[in-house]
């Protein structure tokens, strides 16, 4: 029985920090961390000025998939499809 104890207590001490870090994520953005993203986006490509109101989610979205691409660590892969087992050309 104390052995549970003492592992209920570990395990909650060790979940304590993710508990704390989740609900950090859920605080609304900043209104420099929105003005930091639009810039962002319009450096990628995105101008809303310009863009057809009619294919604005696929814009915005490819914008988006270009910004994810160059903070990609793996090399910009973010479709999830892949080659294998072809030959390289």
């Amino acid at each position: 029985m104390k052995s549970l104890i003492q592992a209920v207590v570990i395990a909650a001490t060790l979940a304590a920090p993710v508990a704390v870090f989740a609900q950090q994520s859920n605080q609304p953005l900043t209104r420099a961390q929105v003005r930091a993203e639009l810039i962002q986006v319009e450096k990628a490509g995105y101008n809303p000025a310009r863009s057809n109101p009619n294919e604005y989610p696929g814009n915005i979205q490819a914008a988006e998939a270009r910004i994810a691409a160059q903070n990609s660590a793996v090399g910009g892969v973010t479709s999830g499809s892949s080659q294998e087992g072809h030959a390289a050309e």
